[in-house]
């Protein structure tokens, strides 16, 4: 259907959204593509923090990590580096990591994703006003604009979406000074490697980047209140991970709380809650996010926040206002960018008139970027144990895999979730290098309701790391017959 036969949808209405975030630039994209008269206001640039300080800077670093390891792996499938020393002889060579080139990289191809994106909405007809927006009412937003943002443009639109995202969540007893004592979205003004990196929270950011900074060299502790990393992720897959951890130098404190961080004359001291201190050059504080959602007119519009001050959405990111929606970090739903991007499309299909499919949580695939990385998708082992889903799992480790063989990889695995009876895959777990690829079949059988050996009977390459996908499925046979 050509763009131009999609204006029945809209009519011409007018839409603003307020964020240009994954879910702001997708609403505001799909309005357009719908033909309504679209606006979006953003105050730090096309894409938000997702793209600018957060999403692509941290796995751009992630991805330089992964080089490094690859390279100091090299020497276990028979590559040797070496340099000619005096009279010929080898010299051992050192991987040397230059941060503040991968940080001017990173920051550089954040910018440039900025731009492509900002160019891709003006080429669809979004206008694109840069300033600090409020809500007055359900169908207006009051822009501050100019320098110092003493001008103001008001916004009228029939259907509003909120997309402001969500910020670095700051502890009064260890407040970041943006030089030693560091969010997320600090770090990438540091022009060394730290010489020992603390950080504080091992959910999934503090599991990144602990894992980041140890493969870039670095020495790091990893600070968690809780008895394993990722508290709220697949045990088995939190085991592998800490056990890579803990194999690669880190030291993992478990169940210690963090209860103060201060800088020193050269670094920072970390008190834990049983009087234990840990002394380092640098601490990440990642400790969770907050919404960006006070002081924007939310409440005053008739929105309902929930007590954490994220925006109360249902599964069309409809919020308590019938012709406002709200996307991304700042509901209640689920805070993954890919999320945002689909409830910001879902949002303007219903809002429009357009054929909408509400999200659904069993659906969402998920992945954390540690090395290796943790896919998932739908029902957990956890939920099996709830009552929430009556099912049966296989989990076949990825070192019996040939390709995994030949590539050298010792860790992970492949973990297969379906119904008893049915043979319905129902979720899955995935932990191997680039599992955020290897997860998409799994998450296929999700979505299409597949069951184990419809999984099986499709063809996967040999040798191939998605074979083991097929050979779990193929040893679920019995669920069928359970």
């Amino acid at each position: 259907m050509e763009i131009m036969s999609q204006t029945s949808f809209a009519n011409r209405q007018s839409v603003a959204v307020l964020g240009g975030g994954p879910g702001g630039y997708e609403a505001a994209l799909a309005a357009a593509q719908l033909g309504a008269e679209v606006t979006l206001v953003e105050r730090v640039g096309v894409g938000g923090s997702a793209v600018l300080t957060d999403v692509v800077p941290s796995k751009s670093l992630i991805a330089t990590a992964d080089a490094a390891v690859a390279i100091s792996e090299a020497t276990d499938l028979g590559v040797q580096f070496y340099a000619k020393g005096a009279h010929g002889k080898p010299l051992k060579p050192e991987i040397a990591i230059n941060l503040a080139a991968v940080n001017k990289r990173l920051l550089a191809l954040a910018g440039q994703q900025s731009e492509d994106m900002r160019a891709t909405l003006l080429d669809a007809g979004v206008r694109i006003l840069s300033g600090h927006g409020r809500l007055e009412g359900p169908n207006a937003i009051i822009v501050a604009t100019g320098p110092g943002g003493t001008d103001f443009d008001r916004i009228e639109a029939d259907t509003v979406v909120v997309s402001v995202g969500a910020s670095p969540r700051e502890l009064d007893s260890a407040k970041p000074d943006g030089e030693r004592i560091l969010t997320w979205t600090q770090l990438y003004d540091m022009k060394a490697l730290p010489e020992h990196l603390i950080v504080v929270g091992s959910g999934v950011t503090g599991a990144e980047f602990a894992s980041a900074y140890m493969n870039l060299g670095a020495k790091v502790t990893l600070v968690s209140s809780r008895d394993q990393v990722l508290p709220g992720e697949d045990v088995d897959a939190a085991h592998v991970l800490e056990k890579v951890f803990k194999r690669g130098g880190m030291q993992v404190l478990s169940k210690s709380r963090a209860e103060k961080v201060e800088r020193t004359e050269d670094g920072v001291l970390v008190t834990l809650s049983d009087g234990r201190t840990v002394e380092g050059s640098h601490c990440l504080m990642a400790v969770g996010s907050i919404p960006n959602t006070a002081g924007i007119g939310l409440e005053e519009a008739g929105i309902e926040l929930d007590a954490s001050g994220h925006v109360s959405v249902n599964r069309v990111a409809r919020t308590s206002v019938p012709n406002v929606y709200a996307v991304g970090d700042c509901t209640n739903f689920f805070p993954l960018a890919s999320v945002a991007s689909m409830q910001g499309r879902t949002a303007v299909f219903h809002a429009l008139g357009d054929i909408v499919i509400p999200l659904e949580h069993r659906k969402i695939t998920a992945n954390i970027f540690t090395a290796p990385e943790i896919a998932t998708v739908g029902y957990s082992e956890r939920d099996i144990e709830n009552g929430a889903a009556e099912g049966i799992s296989y989990k076949l480790p990825l070192a019996a895999n040939p390709r995994a063989k030949m590539m050298g990889i010792k860790d992970g695995f492949v973990k297969i979730i379906a119904r008893r009876g049915s043979g319905t895959v129902i979720g899955g777990v995935i932990v191997a290098p680039k599992a955020s690829e290897l997860i998409y079949p799994l998450a296929m059988a999700v979505e299409r309701r597949m069951n184990v050996d419809q999984v099986s009977r499709v063809f996967a390459a040999y040798p191939s790391l998605t074979s083991s996908i097929t050979d779990a499925s193929r040893a679920m046979h019995e669920v069928n017959n359970a």
